[in-house]
């Protein structure tokens, strides 16, 4: 017989919620209806090619669905390893460079550690330390939006930070950091150093791995969606010293990464020829789309070095997201970073995308404004 209770208030229960995760607010992006043109997320506009897909068909076929994976795909560890030239005990395979990413809070991170982020960066890394609930210094970009490498590491060594982040290219901006810059603040820093390098692949920098033998507290982030072109397999690794791989380890949760993810990197790994044959055909879309927006009368374009760009122009951006929207086109608004208060980001597309976005902004740019009156 059940018993005859008043129901427990909705309020009652949510105060169990930890404060530091009720103060956060939820990832999303928005996607509205009518978009044909989708240049908000920095993916890459090409998809893999039939035979691909037919190939990775018959190997799904071979997999096993009623066996857990291992808790690092061996086969793909070794293939990463190849790539990059570093030992597979270097290697650690996730379900997306942000899981990893929430894997550094609870293995580095106790409530009140010191942490050192750059800004604007990926609001992902912000979020992870409020959730920890960390000591947090954050440190203003120059005037050219490029992180202040010596202001980094100054606060890095001031605050003995234990965890310092650097994105590079950076994720708003595009803009990369040199390895001279990545290792002012390595050396500065008594923590550890992680080097988001989630667009490595369009960097004319390149890599920070050398860093690697001389720095043991350096960690590299790396993604298979951007240059890759696998942002719904959601597959990123990380390079680092094997001991901190290993400790990593025990933080994780198990079987992140899936067979079928396994299969489709691996894929496209035996076929590199062709990732960087699109690498260089997205590079020359954003020089297009950067030398397009120069061109117009009151926009404003900070040259990146990523498959993205961010452009301010006469028009409000809420107003000119809106508009492009409305043609068929969705841009992301950069406003949540206060130091990009009124600008958007559009990412590399094929040809045909970045054609009609540049047409849809010159329509969107010279349409009136609506009439209060009317």
């Amino acid at each position: 017989m059940a018993v005859d209770t008043a129901p427990t208030p909705i309020d009652d229960v949510l105060q169990h919620i930890r404060p530091a995760v009720r103060e956060r607010s939820e990832y999303t992006v928005d996607m509205p209806s009518g978009i044909d043109v989708k240049l908000n997320q920095n993916e890459s506009p090409f998809d893999l090619s039939e035979e691909m897909k037919e190939e990775l068909l018959s190997a799904y076929a071979q997999v096993e669905m009623n066996r857990y994976p291992t808790e690092q795909p061996e086969e793909l560890r070794h293939a990463l390893a190849e790539y990059d030239g570093v030992d597979p005990e270097c290697i650690l395979v996730g379900n997306g460079s942000n899981e990893i990413t929430y894997t550094f809070g609870l293995a580095f991170l106790d409530p009140g550690d010191p942490v050192v982020l750059p800004r604007p960066m990926f609001s992902l890394y912000e979020k992870v330390m409020r959730l920890q609930e960390t000591d947090l210094t954050t440190v203003p970009p120059r005037d050219n939006f490029r992180f202040d490498a010596e202001a980094l590491a100054a606060a890095a060594a001031e605050t003995e930070a234990v965890l310092t982040v650097l994105t590079t290219p950076n994720n708003p901006t595009g803009l990369a950091m040199t390895l001279d810059e990545i290792e002012r603040v390595v050396t500065a820093s008594s923590g550890l150093v992680v080097v988001d390098e989630a667009y490595v692949e369009f960097n004319p920098e390149g890599t920070a791995i050398e860093l690697l033998d001389r720095h043991p507290n350096v960690l590299i982030l790396r993604t298979l969606s951007k240059g890759f072109g696998l942002a719904g397999v959601r597959l990123g690794y990380l390079i680092a010293h094997p001991e901190v791989v290993r400790e990593l380890m025990k933080a994780r949760l198990p079987f992140m990464v899936d067979r079928f993810a396994e299969q489709t990197a691996l894929a496209v790994l035996r076929r590199i020829d062709r990732v960087e044959e699109r690498v260089r055909r997205m590079q020359a879309s954003i020089e297009t789309i950067t030398e397009a927006l120069q061109a117009m009368d009151g926009v404003e374009v900070v040259p990146s070095q990523a498959n993205f760009v961010i452009f301010t122009t006469p028009v409000p951006a809420d107003a000119l997201q809106d508009r492009l929207a409305d043609r068929g086109v969705l841009v992301r608004n950069m406003g949540g970073y206060p130091e990009l208060e009124g600008y958007l980001r559009v990412s590399a597309g094929t040809e045909t995308e970045n054609n009609a976005f540049l047409a849809a902004l010159e329509k969107s740019l010279h349409e009136l404004p609506p009439d209060p009156a009317a």
